[in-house]
């Protein structure tokens, strides 16, 4: 009988190689290679069919007509791109403790109060552990049923038993099918047990939401393949000690992913946050060093204080550094203030935070930023009532921004007075607007 033949497989990326390597030449990841043989990629073989379809002209070809449902979650069904769509298949990562369980677990209850049948297979926890969580955040139904298993084939049974509509994986890392010999959470099991949930979904009809690791990196554990494969990715932000948590899109196919969903952590569990627009800023204390700026999340404006911290330097190279803000567009707005204000900040140290754990990936901020550093530089406070809008370009010069109008809508509606900007906005309101076109002349606002 001939031997089978043994393969080394990275776990971070699925790159194969005949034997064993201490970095992977594919993504870079090390210590991440382990044995196996052909015996575990028989289940991948098996699925391999010849196409039955054939190639049509895309002006005969029918739309798919997407109907949603509603999580009952305004937040989450913002990040959904308007509710879940029968059939999809959802991928929600994040840190320990961020809440990814205790949100899932809250929906299964608003779905199962409509009258759906809810499957909440949990590989990690007892069913005990999972009823506690379920009498905290009030999410008792009848239509909700727990399943404590790690066993793909166990869990397949259970769902051919019932007419479930939604099913929750927690986690996919600690599921396993017996196709593959090889131990839960490697590329082969996540792999495995992903294409065959993805198999059930669409073939069912099943919406499937799966809950997945996050490495020390910050990304998904497990392969790559396991984000190409499913139809959106959501990631879970925020730490354990604040209340406050963000889910993020970062893949949708049945939506946009610029939206965001903010969420509050409270004695019921994850709740949508009501009145976010004054969570990011605070009005009451007035010191230097801290602007006040309209970023936009999606179609969301969001009110968010930046804060900056200016020091004299006691070494040859000054420290720069930013939380929540790009740390390279940070250098490129000091080197312009030396230059065109001849400012010495080749002598001091400069700090830039985003309060309220905001990552800003958009350059509206850019003149908020200036404005926090000169203001710390000069220990002058800036008015409260006062916030700063535009991107800087190297030149010098303040370039206008999208969606203006909204963003001073929104700082109107939070009771602000002034605006500086590069333009004045389309519609009549009530807040009053500067114009600046040069970074120069936001001295005169210091």
């Amino acid at each position: 009988m001939a031997k089978k033949k043994k393969f080394f497989e990275c776990q971070a990326c699925g790159f194969k190689s005949s034997k064993w390597m201490g970095k992977c030449p594919n993504c870079g990841a090390w210590d991440s290679f382990i044995e196996l043989n052909e015996e575990q990629i028989d289940f991948i073989k098996k699925t391999k069919t010849l196409s039955t379809f054939k190639a049509s002209p895309i002006t005969e070809i029918k739309e798919d007509q997407i109907t949603r449902f509603s999580t009952d979650d305004e937040e989450l069904d913002l990040v959904l791109g308007g509710g879940i769509v029968p059939g999809s298949l959802v991928l929600i990562g994040g840190s320990p403790g961020v809440g990814k369980s205790t949100l899932l677990l809250k929906m299964c209850s608003n779905i199962a109060k409509k009258g759906k049948k809810v499957l909440y297979v949990s590989a990690e926890e007892s069913a005990g552990q999972i009823k506690l969580r379920a009498n905290r955040i009030e999410a008792n139904h009848q239509n909700l049923y727990l399943l404590p298993e790690i066993k793909l084939e166990n869990i397949i049974s259970e769902i051919s038993s019932q007419n479930y509509e939604l099913l929750v994986i927690d986690s996919i890392q600690t599921i396993y099918t017996e196709e593959v010999t090889s131990a839960p959470g490697t590329v082969s099991q996540v792999r495995a047990v992903t294409f065959e949930l993805m198999r059930i979904a669409k073939s069912k009809k099943i919406s499937i939401f799966i809950i997945g690791h996050i490495t020390k990196e910050g990304s998904i554990a497990g392969p790559r393949v396991l984000e190409h494969m499913v139809d959106t990715v959501l990631y879970f932000e925020g730490e354990s000690s604040k209340d406050l948590r963000i889910l993020r899109g970062f893949k949708n196919r049945f939506g946009s992913i610029s939206e965001v969903g903010i969420f509050e952590m409270t004695k019921k569990g994850l709740v949508s946050a009501k009145n976010i627009s004054s969570k990011f800023f605070n009005r009451k204390k007035t010191q230097a060093g801290s602007a006040l700026t309209v970023i936009m999340e999606g179609s969301r404006p969001l009110i968010i204080e930046v804060q900056a911290l200016v020091s004299e330097s006691g070494y040859a190279n000054p420290k720069r550094s930013a939380t929540g803000f790009d740390s390279n567009r940070l250098t490129m707005l000091l080197a312009l203030l030396e230059k065109k204000l001849e400012l010495p900040f080749n002598q001091y140290d400069v700090f830039v935070n985003i309060s309220g754990g905001i990552k800003i990936n958009e350059t509206a901020a850019d003149l908020a930023v200036i404005a926090a550093i000169l203001s710390s530089f000069r220990n002058r406070v800036i008015n409260r009532e006062t916030i700063f809008l535009g991107e800087v370009g190297l030149t010098g010069d303040i370039r206008e921004i999208s969606m203006l109008d909204n963003r001073l809508k929104e700082a109107q509606s939070q009771g602000f007075k002034k605006a500086i900007t590069p333009a004045n906005p389309v519609e009549n309101l009530q807040i009053k607007c500067y114009i600046v076109d040069e970074v120069s002349k936001i001295l005169d606002w210091m």
